[in-house]
């Protein structure tokens, strides 16, 4: 690791801890669960149900059929940095954005980090579009009917009859696990956002 990131990560300890784990599916996991935990509505959520969440949503995530198309138009944009944006995804009309100078930045903090082996020359690009199309994927009402009955969140029971319930956050891990399956990295992509988002200060400013 290099001398300027190790402040960076000093600030957050479970990073710090993800770095040197010997456990990185394990912290990957630790990451997701902590992205629930800090999700609203889930602020007084059993730590267990959040984690039994976050591995069905992670389960689910790398199983879905990498050949699935993803229709949407890919448009590249550069101000990124300022809304703190790899990537985003937009339905109407179907629309993936990608943010190239954050996909920069975020290459250039893999090799400040000592990552690199885990996130490839390009893969950040290729893990964004990939995040993404899951999104589209996931904005059909079969997916999102699926990922729910994955998660089993039960949100109203009469008798027999059970209503499921939205897990937010959930398609946000299942996404990062699509990722990071299609692109065969060795970490999820939510260890290099969640880096990202403590290399960069207030919006336009960088550390």
């Amino acid at each position: 690791m290099s001398g300027p990131a190790a402040p960076r990560l000093a600030r957050d300890p479970l990073l710090a801890a993800a770095v040197s784990a010997a456990d990185p599916a394990a912290d990957d996991l630790s990451l997701a669960v902590r992205l629930l935990a800090t999700t609203p509505t889930h602020e007084k959520r059993d730590p267990a149900e959040l984690r039994q969440w976050a591995l069905a949503a992670d389960a689910f995530g790398a199983a879905l059929d990498p050949g699935l198309p993803c229709r949407a138009r890919i448009v590249e944009r550069g101000d990124g940095l300022q809304q703190l944006l790899l990537a985003r995804y937009t339905s109407r009309p179907a629309t993936v954005e990608l943010y190239t100078d954050t996909i920069d930045r975020a290459e250039s903090l893999i090799d400040e980090l000592g990552w690199r082996s885990w996130y490839p020359v390009g893969s950040v690009r290729a893990a964004a579009l990939a995040h993404e199309t899951a999104h589209a994927l996931l904005h059909r009402k079969a997916m999102r009917t699926a990922l729910k009955e994955a998660l089993g969140h039960i949100a109203l029971r009469l008798g027999r009859f059970r209503v499921l319930g939205h897990v937010a956050g959930a398609e946000e891990i299942a996404a990062h696990a699509y990722a990071r399956t299609v692109c065969g990295l060795g970490r999820s992509p939510l260890l290099l956002t969640a880096a990202l988002a403590a290399a960069v200060d207030t919006p336009g400013r960088q550390r």
